[in-house]
């Protein structure tokens, strides 16, 4: 412990290796069968913003079998300092060494956090590569977004889980728990995971690759592993568990506030969206839910912001009900109510002004593209007069800050696409003039993405752009927002580059990832530390062209890495999807009564979801 104490007199924010902060749970060590430890691939302050940790630790621990702790990558300097002293990555509650758990769960938030992964492991002394790993080590289990193609991550964890943690984590436990009593060898214990619903052990599959190098198929080492994973899916959101005495962070957080997920899912079908078909059905929690669950999180936190969060927030059907209620008995604490971004065709500014009461901010708006055309392509929905009605009510509303959101990069984009992106800036900025806000307060911020194409999405066939291409537009967009009160914001295109490689790879990339790590990759979605270079020699040195992988058009028939993942959207709905914005022709909204026929209600057998009405 002396040791420890020295090292955090050392180092930048020591709050984020100490652990004991309100609400964490420590329990009994020997007094525990299983022992579990939540690891975040990013550090800290991004960790303890993670809704779904905060989740499955709440279930883990209301189990008198298990526990669950927690871990994050530590920074540089921290890892320099535990090396240094010959100390193991260690969890938060306990202060024990990493390896001495049974499981370790990482969350796949993002490809970028994949060589944090291997700086975890190699941090706990844990072997990197799952088949050196002996029956002492850990069991090393991946959930998440990314896991929907867990290919990349395949040489380096035992387990994925596909979908929903809270459907599957108790099923899982039992497992493993049962197996520990019974001393079954590892392989046993995979064979037997695998027969579970939602869980992928990518050990008992083969892969092939054909002559032109290209993934050719993906199959089961024997006749009772299943052919294909389906995602796991929690039916009803108000009866799921739910925590309402959360982890309070030790020191801030990038999301320092109390969060309340007020639905799951999205019917909008934004085409360049991958968490709009991996989280659907659309589940929405009763307004009684969402009440109870505020009123918990403020008795036991001390936080004073409520965040409704969501992929689109402003669509749950009671949102300003339920915001009024919120306010009506929060705000007189001092609390506030917020909601991550609203959308330009459905904001009002009775909603705006409720969910604001308390502290008054910017408002933040996803136009994604700047022309109709383009609009229409990737179905968003929102047209060029939504977006300045919507503006205009702010800036007469007294709001003086706006932030927009757009990708450059997609599909059919051309080079008067990006122009419009700038133009509806100055637009909203000359609207913000004419309104009345003053000069010095006026402000408009433009965050500009790259566009990846991801696995299970409408656009999963189409290429990224090129690098050269896409700095070329970043660079165009500069010169056209040089104004005052406009700032433009963009992310390295080099970055959106090797994530569109890994988000779109096989299981060969696990080579170009550990080679990676060699190299001293970590913290690789932190502009501080990424370096391309340091990415494209440890592709040469694994004798893959990340290129062949961006860049790649496949065709409806080609097999794809992740094939054997099934999201629960049907394949020929997602041809249909790119065959009409290809045409450029939208596709209505699942709330309006007209089902665009994905096939996931049918297959989870319950009723589509329409506004106003119930699962």
């Amino acid at each position: 412990m002396n040791q420890l104490e020295n090292i955090l007199s050392q180092v930048k924010k020591p709050a984020r290796y100490t652990g004991g902060e309100w609400n964490s749970i420590r329990k009994e060590w020997d007094k525990i069968e299983l022992k579990t430890v939540f690891a975040f691939p990013d550090v800290y302050e991004v960790g303890m913003s993670h809704l779904g940790m905060h989740i499955l630790y709440n279930i883990v621990n209301s189990r008198p079998d298990a526990l669950m702790e927690r871990v994050f990558a530590p920074w540089p300097d921290m890892a320099d300092r535990i090396r240094e002293d010959g100390l193991p990555l260690f969890a938060l509650e306990s202060q024990r060494p990493v390896k001495d758990f049974d499981i370790v769960a990482f969350t796949l938030q993002y490809e970028m956090s994949f060589s944090n992964i291997l700086y975890m492991l190699s941090l706990a002394g844990i072997p990197l590569y799952a088949e050196e790993r002996n029956e002492e080590d850990p069991l090393v289990i991946a959930g998440g977004p990314c896991a929907f193609n867990p290919e990349p991550m395949a040489d380096f964890i035992d387990l994925f889980v596909i979908g929903e943690g809270e459907d599957v984590i108790n099923e899982l436990l039992d497992l493993v728990l049962a197996g520990k009593r019974a001393n079954f060898q590892k392989n046993e214990l995979l064979f037997q995971a695998a027969g579970i619903p939602g869980v992928y052990a990518p050990s008992l599959y083969d892969v092939s690759y054909g002559e032109d190098g290209a993934f050719s198929r993906i199959r089961p080492v024997r006749a009772d592993v299943p052919e294909k994973i389906t995602k796991r899916v929690v039916k009803d959101l108000d009866a799921a568990p739910f925590p309402l005495k959360p982890v309070v962070p030790a020191t801030a957080a990038v999301h320092d506030r109390m969060m309340i997920e007020v639905f799951r899912g999205c019917t909008r079908g934004c085409r360049f969206c991958q968490a709009g078909i991996i989280y659907r059905p659309v589940r929405e929690k009763k307004p009684e839910t969402v009440l109870r669950q505020a009123a918990g999180l403020v008795k036991n936190t001390g936080f004073d912001e409520i965040s409704l969060t969501s992929l689109s927030s402003s669509d749950y059907t009671p949102v300003l009900e339920v915001v009024k209620s919120l306010a009506q008995e929060h705000a007189g604490r001092g609390v506030n109510v917020s909601l991550p971004s609203l959308r330009a065709d459905h904001f009002s500014m009775e909603l705006a002004r409720e969910v604001q009461r308390v502290r008054r901010s910017s408002l933040t708006f996803a136009p994604e593209a700047g022309t109709q055309r383009l609009r229409d392509v990737i179905n968003k929905g929102v047209t060029e007069e939504d977006l300045m009605e919507t503006a205009g009510a702010a800036f007469r509303g007294g709001w003086q800050a706006i932030k927009l959101y757009f990708m450059i990069g997609l599909p059919t984009e051309t080079d008067d696409d990006v122009a419009g992106i700038a133009r509806l800036a100055r637009q909203v900025l000359a609207l913000g003039r004419k309104s009345g806000v003053s000069r010095g307060r006026l402000k408009v911020t433009v965050s500009v993405s790259s566009f990846v194409p991801k696995p299970h999405t409408v656009f999963q066939w189409e290429p990224q752009e090129r690098l050269e291409d896409l700095r070329r537009k970043q660079n165009a967009l500069s010169s056209q927002t040089r104004e005052r009160g406009l700032t433009l914001n963009y992310h390295d295109a080099g970055l959106s580059f090797i994530e569109a490689a890994f988000a779109r790879g096989d299981r060969r990339l696990g080579s170009a990832l550990a080679r990676a790590f060699a190299l001293g990759c970590r913290f690789d979605g932190w502009s501080e530390y990424f370096n391309i270079d340091l990415w494209l020699e440890a592709f040469r040195q694994a004798g893959l062209d990340p290129a062949a992988y961006a860049y790649r058009r496949f065709s409806y028939d080609d097999p794809l890495p992740w094939g054997h993942i099934d999201a629960g959207v049907s394949r020929q709905y997602l041809v249909l999807e790119h065959k009409r914005a290809l045409a450029g022709a939208v596709t209505p909204d699942c709330r309006s009564g007209d089902c665009p026929g994905c096939g996931l209600c049918p297959a989870l057998e319950i009723e589509p979801f329409y506004a106003g009405g119930d699962l």
